[in-house]
Formats: C-alpha cells, structure tokens, sequence
C-alpha cells in the first residue's frame, strides 16, 4: 500500500456546493454506502466502517461546529 503525505487543510465552499456535499454524505449513509468526496483537488474514500461525530467548540469571540468522520486505515 503506497503511504500518502500527512494532509491538514480547511476548505470553503460555497453554499451550494456544501449542501450537495453534505446531500451526497446523507444518501450514502441511509444507503449503508461507503462515500467518495473530493477536497482541495483530492479525492477521499470513506468506508462504510467510519465513525460520524460533531464536535462544538467555543472562545475567543467565536463558536464552532464541526462533523467529522474518522477511520482506521487498513494495514
């Protein structure tokens, strides 16, 4: 398995391109579907195994609120 390079990046959208994404993401999951999303010009595959949380945050004059999907990458 090729080991890719350590990636932290946080990308906007506009309204429009959020919503079908997060459309996409929704219909993936009724449909027990693993998910495949492109950010920042690469392509990600979420497997049907990851595990879905919203985290919310808040200080400094500003709140937070993020959906995060993790997994295990299989070795």
């Amino acid at each position: 398995m090729t080991t890719k390079p350590e990636r932290d990046i946080e990308k906007t959208y506009p309204i429009e391109d959020f919503i079908a994404k997060l459309r996409r993401l929704a219909d993936s999951l009724e449909q027990n579907k693993s998910f495949e999303i492109q950010i920042a010009g690469e392509r990600i595959y979420v497997p049907v195994r990851a595990i879905y949380n919203i985290e919310h945050e808040r200080g400094d004059g500003e709140e937070e609120i993020e959906f995060q999907i993790k997994w295990d990458l299989e070795k």
